[in-house]
């Protein structure tokens, strides 16, 4: 479903931020892609979503090549991928329903999908009787929530959580990490990028470890190995 051909990339300052990366994932898979900070997790992910192109080397997600995808053809490939962020990303003045609509309302979704959608994602990730409030009136662990709604909304092939529980406690950590297995066994990709050693040895799927822009070691069990 997604390849990666001997990838590089190389920024304008020369440094390299990736070095003739290759993986394959295939459909379904949860895979972690861990690393210390500037081993080339981020870089991973902005080329998957097409916001930064290779160096050399080859991206495939189904059918695109995505490193020749034009700026005007992003859009549509985009709606197959969901992004979690560690900083939520939430619009301040929009409702957690409204956060969650804004990705459909962007698409042109008639207002029916959106009233019949959204109470179903917001239901799933727990919570239905926040729909109203604003992100400044819920904690960390429901904005994250909020956010994974958003991503889901569009029942994307494949969700990237970039560091998601990296601003949580460990209680709403795990409760975030429960959802992303939940999404998962629904029949999307998820592709976690974390520091979070428990996380990963807990989890017991794959593990993509990535250090200096080098794949390091890529098991289908893996575990944390960075000391």
């Amino acid at each position: 479903m997604i390849t990666f051909q001997n990838v590089t990339k190389t920024y304008n300052h020369g440094t390299v931020a990736l070095d003739k990366v290759g993986f394959k994932i295939q459909p379904n898979e949860f895979v972690s892609l861990v690393g210390r900070s500037g081993a080339g997790k981020s870089t991973i992910i902005k080329l998957l979503t097409g916001e930064e192109k290779p160096t050399k080397g080859q991206i495939f997600f189904g059918s695109y090549e995505v490193n020749k995808l034009k700026p005007s053809e992003l859009p549509e490939f985009r709606r197959h991928i969901g992004v979690i962020f560690q900083d939520f990303r939430l619009l301040p003045k929009k409702t957690a329903f409204e956060n969650v609509a804004f990705a459909l309302e962007v698409e042109g979704r008639p207002q029916r999908d959106i009233n019949e959608l959204v109470p179903q994602v917001l239901d799933m990730v727990g919570l239905k009787d926040k729909a109203q409030n604003f992100p400044a009136e819920l904690s960390g662990g429901e904005k994250q929530r909020v956010a994974i709604a958003r991503a889901m909304i569009n029942q994307p092939d494949v969700l990237v959580a970039d560091e998601p529980t990296g601003n949580l406690d460990p209680f709403n950590t795990w409760e975030v990490i429960k959802l992303l297995k939940k999404i998962n066994e629904l029949g999307s990709v998820v592709i976690l990028a974390t520091h979070d050693k428990e996380i990963v040895n807990a989890l017991g799927e794959r593990v993509i470890t990535l250090e200096k822009g080098e794949v390091i070691k890529d098991e289908a069990h893996g575990r944390f190995i960075i000391d």
